[in-house]
Order: structure tokens, then sequence, then C-alpha cells
């Protein structure tokens, strides 16, 4: 189907719905009509949506780009700092390790090789993030929740006081002091389970420098590396 003088490939869905509905997603661009929809009507619809099917299709480029490439010698950000793959039949399992260059990452070969990776990263991001949640908890002097990790692609952390904490696991590539900014953002909530004035003179209390880094902490979705095939790569915002 053509869009705006843009030829777009275009999978019509007809379902029991009684609306038009446009998706885009790793799989392309979806439209899922009612039965009986007449083909004009449907291409009326789209092109009624000619621009945001556009927009969404050109941040997907991004969003879906190429993983990337889990070989001896790739880069990965870990805690702000580029730790090095290295990927070998000799080694049994995932480890970290140093050697003179700085901190490896030692990957068994094998066709799971991305999915070894990211099971290792959430290993260390669950462990970094419960050491930072109890010191925001020190610093309120409340009790320390349960950590878990998220995959949210709208949020970097979440807090309930019947479940904890959630934080997003790829916060890990980030550099410390943007992680201890979610942290205290989440930590805060435990007493103000709100974004009223006194939620943030809160966080200004336990993180002084919160305002620079949220910001910056926008910014932060882009320079996450992709590393796995199809992944969604989180867009979230604070809360």
């Amino acid at each position: 189907m053509w869009v705006d003088g843009r030829r777009v490939d275009l999978v019509v869905r007809h379902s029991a719905r009684r609306t038009l509905a446009l998706q885009v997603d790793q799989r392309g661009a979806r439209v899922a009509v009612p039965h009986g929809t007449p083909m004009p009507a449907v291409e009326r619809f789209v092109a009624g949506h000619g621009q945001w099917l556009l927009d969404r299709l050109d941040a997907r480029s991004h969003t879906y780009g190429a993983p990337l490439a889990i070989e001896s010698g790739a880069q990965i950000p870990v805690l702000g700092h580029l730790v090095r793959l290295q990927v070998g039949a000799a080694f049994r399992r995932v480890q970290w390790c140093h050697d003179v260059g700085g901190e490896v990452l030692q990957v068994p070969e094998g066709p799971r090789r991305a999915a070894s990776v990211v099971r290792a990263l959430r290993v260390r991001a669950l462990a970094w993030f419960g050491g930072r949640v109890e010191e925001y908890c020190h610093r309120l002097a409340v009790p320390v929740p349960p950590v878990r990790l998220s995959s949210a692609r709208t949020r970097w952390g979440s807090c309930s006081r019947a479940s904890g904490i959630r934080l997003h696991w790829r916060l890990i590539h980030l550099e410390p002091a943007l992680i201890d900014y979610v942290v205290a953002h989440e930590v805060a909530h435990l007493l103000e389970m709100n974004h009223s004035p006194r939620f943030w003179s809160v966080v200004e209390r336990i993180y002084p420098g919160w305002r620079a880094a949220r910001g910056l902490l926008k910014k932060a979705a882009a320079t996450l590396p992709h590393i796995e095939p199809g992944e969604l790569l989180p867009q979230p915002v604070e809360d």
C-alpha cells in the first residue's frame, strides 16, 4: 500500500472487532479491521493515519535495529564502562573476569550466546540494584523492600508497598549515578506514593542532583545496545 508517496508493507487482519486499528511492532505494520470491511475503507483509514504510521515505522528502524554481534572483541557498556566479550568453546559458563585490558565477560560458544549475555547482565543488575536500594533505604530510615527486575517498555522503575521495588534490568548499562537516581526515585515512593512537592523534597534530600540526572536519563534509552534479535528497547519515563 502507498502512504504519502511511500510504499508500506501492510498486513490486513479481519476479526470480530468493531473498529479499525493500526499497529507497528517488530513484525511490521498491521491493520485490524472488522469482518466485511471493504478494502477502500481500509485504505482511507490508513491514509487518514498516514503520518502516524510513517513516524512509527521510522522509529521502528531504530528500536529494532541490528543487534550487537556477540563475538570476541565486541564491547558492551556495564555500569558506565565498556566490558569486552570473549567467546569460545573452552568456556563452560558465562563468567566475569579481568585482564590487562580491563573487565571481560567470557561467553561459551553456541547459538544462545546473546541469551547467555542477557542472563549474566540480569544477575549482575539484581545484585547491584539490591545494594543501592538498601543504601537509599538506610538514608531514609525505612525498611528495605523486595527488589526485582523489570523489562517494562515505559518505566525505568516502579514501587509498591505490597510487592516492593522493580527496576529495569537495562539500567545496568548506565553509569552508577544515573542508576542511583532511579533507585532514589523509587525509594522515595516508599514515603510518598505520588509526585507531589513532598515527594520531590524527599528525592532532594537523598539525591540532591536529581534534576540533572533526570534530564540525562531521558536520553539514556538511545544509548542502549541491541543484544538479541527483535529486541524491544525500552523507551521509559521515570515512573
